[in-house]
Formats: C-alpha cells, structure tokens, sequence
C-alpha cells in the first residue's frame, strides 16, 4: 500500500464536529479579525509554552521578522543563522535591515551548535536564530552562553521537548509557524510569537498592527499581520491533542528503528536532553537518489527538502560565507525526508524500510 509523506487528514478525522462548531461560532459572532478566539488562543498557547506572552501573527515568516525586529535587531547588524533551514529563517532578516550571517550545523542532529555559532560571530552580531530543525531540539541554552540574544524558530518543534523545557520558552523570544503541514497546522497561514519578556511582547503587538500603539498613534512602520479568528478557533480544538500526536510522533520513530531502518541509514540523533516529536524523520544515505527512487516505485513518498542550502540559493549568495560549511552541503546532499506522522503505524514502517531495503540492494 502507500505511504503517503505526510497524513494530516486522520489526526483530525475525530475532530471534525468541534472544528465545524468552532467555524460556525466565529461566523455567528461576525468577529474576525483580533477578536476573542485570537486572545484566547494566545492565552491557550502561552500556557502551554511555559511563556508569558503569545502574540498571534499571520504566517511563520513574518513572525521571524517582527520577532527580530521586537527584539532591536535593525539596519547595521548581523544575525547569525544556519544555512541547512528553510528559506524563511534567513529570508526573514533583511526586512529588518539587518545582515543574515550563516552558520553551519552538526550533522548528526541538524541543529546549529554553540561551536558552529561561534564560528560565526562577528562585532555585529544582534541575535542567533536558532532553528529546532525537523523537530529536534538546538541547544538554545549553550548557544545562549556564548552572550547573544537566542531568537527560536520552533516552527517544526511543536510537541517538541528538553530538559529546558518546551519550544518556545527557551529563547528570548520564539516563533511558530502554523502551516497546515506543521504538527500545530491551521487551515491556511497562521503564526506566533512567545516570549517572557514583556517589552518584546508589546512591541510585537504593536508591529503587527501597522506599528499602531497605546498612544492611538502609529509609533513605528509595521504590519498587517494578525492571526484570524477563523484560524485562531480552528487551532484552539487541536492544541490540547498536541502532545497526543507528538507521543505519536516517537513512536513512528521507533517503529522505524524496530523495522531495522538503522541497518541502511543514518538516522536522525536526538539531540543531548531532548525528545523531539519529529516533524519530519530525515535519514541520510551516500545513495540517496537510488534510495529516493526505489521508494518511489514502492509508493511510498519521499522528498529531499533542501538540497541547495540557504546561502547557496540566488538571492542570498551576496551573504554567502567565505569560508565553507562542510556539514551543511553534506547533509543537504545526502538527506531524504521519509513519511512521518503521528498516526504511521509499525506495519506502514516496516513498509517503508522493505522499500528501501530493495532499493539499496
């Protein structure tokens, strides 16, 4: 049978009547934009990151930018980033003026590292975005020792935890995307912000409402970039099933690992104190075009996300590093994105691992 890369329909097939309930109640009250859903949704999300603050944006990306932006980053200075990510983390920085610095990361766990961060610090350096890569969990707190202020890009991690805590309350400030795809996933665009730092939290209000303030002026140029009540209502049923689904999440890990799949790959490492509820579960493998294409034939879907890494993509090239980033270009050569969900069960893996059992010989 196939495997499809993601199944996002059967976690929700059993909250179809409260997601039509919450729909309908938001279209009767005719509120829909920073209404009451929003707030409480806020207040949902900040209890359950551990945070004071939750600030709903409209999409993950200009999260980043009005996180950054919240946090002083401006014209001048640097923000240190890693390459292996998605296009947004870094894209999000030269709205705000500042220069994206890449970083590579350890190939193992996909993360930056204290050590690669290091590296890439300069005089300028404002803030470290530190991405939870795929779900697993960077070291935000030894990253964070290093001086600079942490800014989390958790969109992969929700469900995500560490000895720290959550993503989320491990940074300054954290950003989460809520792209249908994603282990919190809207019906459209949707994103966040948390943080403990109340300074942060209002002046990202501020800057998603056009830079509208208490003063009934508008104090900066900002957004239009608020979270709606559809939205909001939709994503209030599913969050008390996150940490369900993250459970899920592991255990298809597991399911893999019992299958054997460790026998023909590299598999993602945890990284030290963490227990990530895996967005998606990236193997690496020399032949990973063989790999890719023998699970094709068997049906089972898989996809290499970022082949060519941020500071390799056209309109970052300007930024690009002099000196290389050996485990980024490596991994982004050799990574493959296998099915992951919480719902994949131990007969669905071991499919999987058959496939590409075959197609490795």
């Amino acid at each position: 049978m196939a495997v499809a890369l993601f199944d996002t329909a059967s976690p929700l097939r059993a909250l179809r009547p409260q997601i039509d309930a919450a729909i309908a109640r938001v279209v009767d009250s005719g509120r829909f934009i920073l209404g009451p859903e929003v707030s409480a949704f806020e207040d949902e999300l900040a209890a359950y990151c551990n945070t004071r603050h939750a600030i709903g944006v409209a999409n993950g990306t200009e999260a980043l930018t009005i996180a950054l932006r919240s946090m002083g980053v401006g014209p001048g200075d640097d923000v240190v980033v890693p390459s292996f990510t998605f296009y947004a983390s870094a894209e999000a920085i030269p709205p705000t003026g500042a220069r994206p610095v890449f970083c590579d990361i350890d190939a193992q766990t996909g993360c930056a590292t204290a050590e690669t961060v290091r590296a890439a610090l300069t005089p300028k350096t404002k803030a470290v975005i530190a991405v939870h890569l795929f779900g697993n969990v960077a070291p935000v707190a030894e990253i964070a020792a290093l001086g600079v202020p942490v800014l989390e890009d958790a969109a992969q991690a929700m469900g995500s935890r560490c000895d720290g805590g959550r993503p989320g309350a491990l940074g300054q400030a954290a950003t989460f995307s809520f792209f249908p795809s994603k282990n919190l996933g809207c019906f459209g665009d949707g994103g966040a912000i948390t943080t403990d730092d109340d300074e942060i939290a209002e002046r990202a209000r501020t800057l998603r409402f056009h830079g509208w303030g208490d003063s009934g002026s508008y104090e900066h140029v900002g957004y239009n970039s608020r979270l709606d009540e559809l939205q909001a209502a939709i994503l209030r049923v599913q969050l008390p099933h996150v940490d369900t689904w993250a459970r899920g999440r592991r255990a298809a890990a597991g399911h893999y690992l019992q299958a054997g799949l460790g026998e023909l790959v590299t598999l993602p490492a945890p990284t030290a104190g963490s227990q990530p509820a895996w967005h998606l579960y990236v193997v690496r493998h020399e032949r990973v075009d063989a790999l890719a294409e023998g699970l094709d034939r068997a049906g089972v879907q898989a996809r290499g996300y970022y082949r060519t890494p941020v500071h390799r993509q056209p309109a970052m090239v300007t930024f690009a590093p002099a000196a290389s980033l050996r485990a980024t270009d490596d991994v982004a050569r050799t990574h493959l994105a296998l099915p992951m969900s919480p719902v994949l069960d131990a007969e669905q893996a071991a499919e999987v691992v058959e496939a590409a059992r075959a197609a490795l010989g």
